[in-house]
């Protein structure tokens, strides 16, 4: 049974997520393979899917207002335990914009990265991460080449210089207990988008070396502040 009267969005142009299938149905899709495949190797239906998997894990969105409903953006958030964080904040975006988010850091490994980019994974190369945000999709980057280790962690310079003019959104993922033990709900931090100037070109080494330092200092004072 459908929670919408919306007909599911799985189309390769969009991220909205307008409903879901029901069980019954997304098994029937997938067994008629009545499912796209975008042109970064990403499959909607079956990120829905696995998202309905995890929809028990609790998560608490604050200043969900700067997330974009509509457009590119890039996510820079604080590292952790590298698998939990990603999926709490695909989640928070889900529940706060109703959209899918690509997560940044799929490894360049046989097997392992098709499978991960077709759950909304992306590599980390500069060039796929700006033709994403130019397809008009919400990605996510860790301050760090992984998701891996604590803190703030050093900010994607190149990432970010490919990536000039897009809004670049400062976010922090906190636990809801000790090692990452589900006692409270986790919470997701959502700072104020950063822009370069305007008139910045891409590419441009010192507006890419700003933004980067902005957004590792607007992660450090969210982490501070919370």
């Amino acid at each position: 049974m459908r929670r919408s009267a919306l007909a599911p969005n799985y189309g390769i142009d969009a991220d909205r997520v307008l409903a879901t299938d029901g069980v019954v149905d997304a098994f029937r899709r997938r067994l008629d393979g009545r499912y796209a495949v975008d042109e970064f190797g990403g499959d909607p239906h079956l990120t829905d899917v696995l998202a309905r998997a995890v929809s028990p894990v609790q998560v608490r969105v604050e200043h969900a207002e700067n997330i974009p409903r509509t457009g590119p953006a890039l996510l820079v958030s604080n590292r952790g335990i590298g698998v939990v964080e990603p999926v709490v904040l695909v989640l928070a975006v889900r529940r706060a914009a109703g959209r899918r988010l690509r997560v940044i850091g799929a490894p360049e490994l046989p097997v392992l990265g098709p499978v991960l980019r077709k759950v909304g994974a992306i590599g980390y190369r500069p060039d796929d991460v700006a033709a994403l945000l130019r397809a008009g999709h919400l990605a996510a980057a860790p301050l760090s080449p992984t998701w891996l280790r604590g803190g703030v962690g050093e900010p994607p310079r190149a990432l970010l210089a490919a990536t000039l003019g897009f809004p670049v959104i400062p976010v922090v993922v906190r636990p809801g207990g000790p090692l990452g033990l589900p006692l409270r709900p986790w919470r997701v931090v959502v700072g104020e988008p950063l822009l370069p100037p305007a008139g910045t070109e891409a590419d441009d080494p010192l507006a890419a070396a700003e933004i980067s330092e902005a957004a590792r200092e607007a992660v450090h004072n969210l982490l501070a502040a919370t």
